[in-house]
């Protein structure tokens, strides 16, 4: 494995019944790079990343966090890894979800600090520490007793982004995270992912925000029907020769 590889994902396929979601899908994500993921809806970006948090099983195919293995493929089929070790694999990752997926009965403070204290056995007091520097980052301080409904979908957003960072993973997935936003609100979500890349915080974004997607990221992937159909640099995606590429962007940029 590479030295500073954080994620790799080999050879994955997933099937939902006749219908092949991801063919013989492999990527690799270093530490400190942002990569983003990107292509028509259906092309199976989110299928991609549910498998690579363990959300959705995958078919065949092998998954690494760092050291740990924690899928393997076996005879055609994947294999995974023990509860325990999968316990372990899942502290290595953050998720931040399209729809926020906040508790709506916790407070703002007990949605950052609930995981930090049950799952990690963080002391309560230095999981709110925490939670209060992250929601001064992200200009929520005054919100840490608010519930979801009282807050706009870009500040539940960026709540929901402060409880995955209070886990303190190694690596964050976004999977559309400005799709349940209207424009207003997208550029406040977008600035706390600008903030989380210059900080080199390692980050995989499925994400349908071209201009934001060429600005972010190091590297770029264009997915459609299950295959990645081009990867590179923001530059050589951007100025692509092949027509499907071009074409998306196009409409989409």
């Amino acid at each position: 494995m590479e030295e500073n590889a954080l994620l790799r994902i080999e050879h994955v396929k997933k099937s939902f019944a006749d219908v092949e979601v991801l063919s013989d899908i492999s990527l690799t994500v270093n530490k400190g790079e942002v990569v983003s993921i990107i292509g028509p809806s259906g092309s199976g970006k989110s299928t991609l990343l549910r498998c690579a948090t363990l959300l959705t099983g995958m078919d065949d195919g092998e998954l690494y966090y760092g050291d740990m293995q924690a899928v393997r493929s076996v005879d055609g089929r994947s294999v995974y890894a023990s509860k325990e070790e999968l316990k372990k694999v899942r502290q290595y990752f953050g998720l931040v979800f399209q729809n926020f997926n906040l508790f709506p009965h916790y407070s703002v403070m007990k949605n950052i600090t609930d995981a930090p204290v049950t799952v990690l056995g963080h002391p309560r007091v230095e999981a709110q520490e925490k939670a209060k520097e992250l929601l001064g980052m992200f200009g929520l301080s005054d919100k840490a007793d608010a519930y979801p409904c009282e807050l706009s979908g870009g500040q539940q957003q960026r709540v929901a982004i402060a409880r995955a960072l209070a886990l303190e993973p190694k690596i964050l997935f976004f999977d559309e995270p400005t799709s349940a936003l209207d424009p207003e609100l997208t550029g406040e979500v977008l600035s706390v992912i600008r903030k989380l890349a210059s900080s080199h915080m390692t980050m995989v974004i499925v994400t349908h925000e071209m201009q934001f997607a060429k600005e972010v990221s190091d590297r770029i992937l264009f997915m459609e029907k299950g295959l990645v159909l081009e990867e590179g640099t923001p530059d050589s995606i951007f100025d692509s020769d092949n027509p499907r590429v071009r074409d998306f962007i196009g409409k989409i940029g």
